[in-house]
């Protein structure tokens, strides 16, 4: 029997994204040991759930979801809370399981997926597709063939050679194509992708990635779209790697490293006000600037700079004067 190999092609571009991320990982390491705050790994879990489950249509807020967590009770819909429960109790799971374990992840999606369908913590018993308005965009394989490719999929990914941020890439956009079980794809296929990062280097176990994917999330669905067409997964392995790098950006620039060297919490407040001073100042010389320019003209990841920017809104330090493609920002005095 020939050995699967998903179908993939290296690019220069994936080349150099792989170079600026290993770079990002070694500034974390010399600034902290690599270790995230034990508050902020919590705060970034919560986030990485919120996200997830919002790129899935809950509409629960981040506030909302912190209560849950924390043993609070809400008012939403159950099946909404039930959906943050049963993702909290599998992603503390994580550093438990066993990446290359089918039995695992059949567990992990029980867990994710418990009181939601009737087929947790098993493959589908029925042909799926993804459907767009009224076109079907992506008709995942037979149900027969599901355990099959699962299991050729988990022998693959620690046989093959290829660096671990490239062929974790290639392993979620290969999960989400067989679409293994009949709902709940896309919340696995994203915990697995950073439970099989974190295996490697285990800053990915609390980086909260799915908060910008959920900000590209257009992106996200063209490049699975796009690799579908192209029978190659390089588009999404390379949207992938640039979130990565930019989520590691975002996790130096506001300081959310321990130990030595790294911008303490209590200094934030300080490092906040000399943002707002820049961003201040660069809407008053162009108030016509895109967030995403802004982005750039300061050298800070663009989640950051949103954030800040909801902020000054909120504090009604600027404002947003017209629409969103011909409008211009404006500060208030």
């Amino acid at each position: 029997m020939d050995r699967y190999q998903p179908p993939f092609h290296l690019t220069e571009r994936i080349l150099n994204q792989v170079a600026a991320i290993s770079e990002e990982i070694g500034k974390i390491k010399v600034l902290s040991h690599g270790a995230l705050n034990p508050r902020l790994r919590k705060e970034n879990r919560i986030r990485t759930i919120q996200s997830s489950l919002a790129i899935e249509n809950n509409s629960l807020s981040l506030e909302q979801v912190t209560a849950i967590v924390n043993g609070q009770r809400i008012l939403g819909n159950p099946n909404e809370i039930r959906e943050v429960k049963n993702a909290y109790q599998a992603y503390d799971l994580m550093l438990s399981l066993n990446p290359y374990s089918m039995d695992d992840l059949l567990k992990a999606h029980r867990i994710m997926m418990e009181g939601l369908i009737r087929e947790n913590g098993k493959f589908r018993s029925g042909g799926v597709g993804v459907v767009k308005g009224d076109m079907v965009v992506h008709m995942a394989p037979p149900a027969e063939f599901v355990p099959g490719e699962i299991q050729d999929l988990l022998h693959w990914y620690p046989s093959s050679e290829m660096h671990p941020l490239v062929k974790s890439a290639i392993f979620h956009y290969e999960f989400e194509f067989i679409h293994p079980f009949a709902d709940g794809n896309g919340r696995i296929g994203r915990m697995w992708h950073s439970l099989l990062l974190g295996k490697w280097n285990e800053l990915f176990y609390w980086l909260p990635i799915e908060e910008l994917i959920r900000s590209r999330q257009a992106e996200y669905y063209q490049a699975l779209s796009q690799s579908d067409k192209e029978s190659d997964s390089a588009p999404f392995v390379a949207l992938m790697l640039d979130i990565i790098q930019n989520t590691l950006k975002e996790t130096t620039a506001v300081g959310y490293l321990e130990n030595s060297n790294a911008p303490k919490r209590q200094n934030i407040g300080v490092l906040d006000g000399v943002l707002e001073e820049k961003i201040l100042t660069a809407i008053m010389n162009k108030p016509s600037i895109t967030q995403t320019d802004l982005s750039k003209q300061l050298g800070i990841p663009y989640r950051t700079l949103q954030r800040k920017m909801e902020e000054l809104q909120n504090a009604k330090k600027i404002a947003r004067v017209g629409g969103k493609r011909f409008g211009h920002w404006a500060v208030k005095k």
